[in-house]
């Protein structure tokens, strides 16, 4: 029978390795080949509609296939525009509507390799523009409002920093007049305050409104389900606001969603990165998500039009609205939140169903890694310190366990005395739990209670900012990817790449997006010390379930390879803290572990 178990275990492992294997090759594969097809299929027509939803002037055009152009220079144009230069933020602004188009992140990279910033806005022109866009919009006005193809006047200053704000006029011939005062601050917020006079003889009806486009989305974005990308806001009254999220995936089955709201703010968010219109916060507004189809590209639009406003002859209004544009680092959310008096705006960071464990943990990192200087070492420090703050829970349990461990040879002798009795064997075992005064669930609560801390770890890992490009020591550069080591290569010895291998390279080759065979030193390590752990544990008494038990450090070592870095160091450090308390309880208690006994059989060997 034992025979027959460890055959029919073997035959699923072996089972599940190929369906996983033939899984990645004819299924993932073709799969991800089409959503490549249809993105390029979807990019080869590409012009926008004059849709005037809300009453807002039509979108920034978007060219055709035959007249994209990868050159940027060429996407700028040759009307003028005026540059942006901060300390964080490098770019320009076109005069051609007053748009912010072009938009760099000079803190951070785009790869670890590259010193190319991140890119946030790219202009009409080119594949995936991105960019806001400002302004009015009336009805039976003589001379029209100020458009997306408007040719403003720039009037003052000459580059738009944090201490040099700009100033753009445009007159429609007729009695408006439209003065626009746009400034940034030293992180990523734009401010635009906008003057419109009446030199007419008649009042007039406008309102201002404020627009972010995505013109498509890049393959890259709206893939990971833990992670929300695509539309976010938050909406209500004071006292009363909720955030809606979006997906991109999503956005296309809902290509109208409407809000009414005082205050509040949205946008289009990706893993790392944030636009979002902000309107004052005593104002009532009314907001969309909109996507919309453009001869076969998806357009996803944030939009928001304010409260009509009535301009009588020789009078004036100034109305204020803001941009964020920038990176999601939770100190700078959470000033703007405190200062602008934003309902919410830290949670423009996902951080989670389980966002009263993930933010706490987070800020736990941050400060340690403050002290430290290094976030893995951070990662440490916290793992310990949730060590403290279980010992006591945990201590019971490993007590609990080496108590079990110490009765085996009784439980062997019931074993063998019932052995065609189970009910009887049963029996027998939980009486002499109760005599021993050993509960066996209470190996199972620092597993269970380790769960939410797991998730709330990975989310810290996955989607904060401050981690992306963290490196710990030696070869790991950033504890938000996969540890780059593959044992494929004998972790770097043989100079070759594993994913030129027809078929099987993308199992041999960890890129953190599914199943994997390219194991690293972590995830090996991380799988030794789950095995030893586990050694350390009274065996399972039937023999089905201590197969399984035994499959299982090699079936999780393959799983938790294509997590991040950062929380397989967690994870393996956390086993590690945990084997040297259950070695000293054990001691302590005299049961044997497996640790003794490798020191005995060096001990003992010949030399």
């Amino acid at each position: 029978m034992k025979n027959e178990n460890t055959r029919n275990m073997v035959i699923f492992v072996v089972a599940t390795a190929v369906i996983l294997i033939l899984y990645q090759i004819f299924i993932l594969g073709p799969q991800a080949e089409q959503q490549r097809a249809a993105a390029e299929a979807a990019a080869a027509s590409q012009t926008v509609d004059a849709d005037g939803d809300l009453a807002v002037p039509g979108a920034a055009p978007a060219p055709s296939a035959a007249v994209f152009t990868e050159d940027r220079g060429q996407a700028l144009g040759t009307v003028a525009r005026v540059p942006i230069q901060t300390g964080k933020l490098r770019g320009s602004l076109s005069l051609q509507g007053g748009r912010i188009d072009d938009l760099f992140l000079t803190d951070y990279r785009e790869t670890l390799d590259d010193p190319a910033p991140v890119e946030l806005f790219r202009p009409a022109g080119m594949e995936h523009a991105f960019l806001a866009q400002f302004g009015w919009t009336g009805q039976n006005i003589a001379g029209g409002v100020p458009g997306p193809n408007t040719l403003w006047r720039l009037t003052s200053g000459s580059t738009l920093t944090p201490t040099t704000p700009v100033t753009l006029t445009w007159d429609n011939g007729q009695g408006l007049r439209f003065t626009r005062v746009v400034s940034v601050d030293e992180n990523y917020l734009f401010t635009l305050r906008d003057t419109v006079a009446n030199l007419g003889t008649t009042p007039i009806v406008i309102a201002p409104y404020g627009r972010i486009e995505r013109q498509g989305v890049p393959d890259t974005l709206g893939k990971n389900q833990i992670l929300h990308e695509g539309g976010i806001g938050t909406f209500g009254e004071p006292g009363d606001y909720s955030t809606t999220q979006l997906k991109y995936g999503d956005w296309t089955k809902k290509p109208r969603e409407e809000f009414e709201s005082t205050g509040g703010w949205l946008g289009i968010t990706d893993k790392y990165w944030l636009a979002a219109l902000i309107p004052g916060q005593n104002q009532t507004i009314e907001a969309e998500f909109v996507a919309r189809d453009a001869n076969g590209l998806q357009m996803r639009e944030a939009r928001l039009l304010g409260e009509p406003r009535t301009i009588n002859p020789g009078r004036q209004i100034t109305e204020e609205q803001r941009l964020f544009a920038g990176a999601k680092r939770n100190e700078i959310l959470a000033d703007y939140e405190e200062v602008l008096g934003l309902p919410r705006f830290v949670y423009a960071i996902d951080w989670g169903f389980l966002f009263f464990l993930t933010r706490p943990i987070f800020l736990l990192v941050h400060w340690f890694a403050g002290l430290v200087g290094n976030f893995g070492v951070a990662i440490l420090l916290l793992t310990l310190t949730i060590k403290l703050i279980m010992f006591p829970l945990a201590n019971k349990s490993y007590e609990s366990l080496s108590k079990m461990r110490k009765l085996q040879p009784q439980m062997e002798k019931i074993k063998t005395q019932f052995k065609d009795d189970p009910q009887k064997q049963q029996q027998e075992t939980m009486a002499l739990y109760q005599r021993e005064k050993i509960n066996p669930l209470a190996g199972c609560l620092p597993i269970l209670v380790q769960i939410p801390v797991f998730y709330a770890l990975y989310k810290v890992l996955f989607v904060t900012i401050e981690m992306r490009h963290a490196p710990f020591f030696g070869w790991i550069r950033d504890l938000s990817a996969p540890d780059p080591t593959n044992i494929w290569t004998l972790f770097g010895l043989i100079p070759w790449d594993p994913g030129s291998i027809p078929l099987l390279g993308g199992l041999l080759v960890n890129s953190g997006g599914g199943f994997t065979l390219g194991l690293s030193v972590l995830a090996i390590f991380y799988g030794f010390t789950m095995w030893l752990q586990q050694a350390m544990n009274p065996p399972m008494p039937d023999p089905v379930q201590r197969q399984i038990f035994a499959w299982m450090p090699v079936i999780f070592t393959f799983i938790m390879a294509v997590f991040p870095a950062g929380l397989l160091v967690y994870w393996a450090w956390n086993n590690v803290l945990s084997i040297a308390q259950q070695y000293f309880i054990m001691h302590r208690f005299g049961a044997e572990n497996p640790i003794d006994d490798f020191i005995a059989k060096l001990r003992n060997k010949p030399a």
